[in-house]
C-alpha cells in the first residue's frame, strides 16, 4: 500500500473581535497553518495530512469552534511518494 499526501486550503470566516484567538486555536490543530488573518475576521488555512480523513476531522473540528461562522475548503489535492510527471 502506497503512503498519500493530502494538502487542502480552506477560508474560515470569523466574528471579527475573535479572529486572532480563532488563529491562535486553529494554528495549534496537527497539520494546520494559518497563513492570512483579515481585519473582517476571515483567515487563509492550510491542512496536511497523511489521508483525508484527519483532514476532514479538522474541517469538523474548526467548524465547531465558537465564533467560527463558516469554513469552506477551496482546493484539495492529494499524491502519493511514488507518483511521477510526465514529460
Amino acid at each position: 500500500m502506497s503512503q498519500e499526501f493530502h494538502i487542502s486550503s480552506l477560508v474560515v470566516l470569523t466574528q471579527p473581535p475573535l479572529r486572532h484567538q480563532l488563529a491562535e486555536q486553529i494554528g495549534a490543530l496537527e497539520g494546520a497553518e494559518i497563513h492570512a488573518v483579515s481585519d473582517e475576521g476571515k483567515l487563509v488555512v492550510t491542512l496536511e495530512g497523511p489521508s483525508q480523513r484527519p483532514i476532514m476531522a479538522a474541517i469538523d473540528a474548526i467548524q465547531a469552534m465558537p465564533g467560527v461562522l463558516s469554513a469552506a475548503l477551496i482546493y484539495h489535492q492529494f499524491d502519493t511518494p511514488d507518483a511521477q510527471c510526465s514529460e
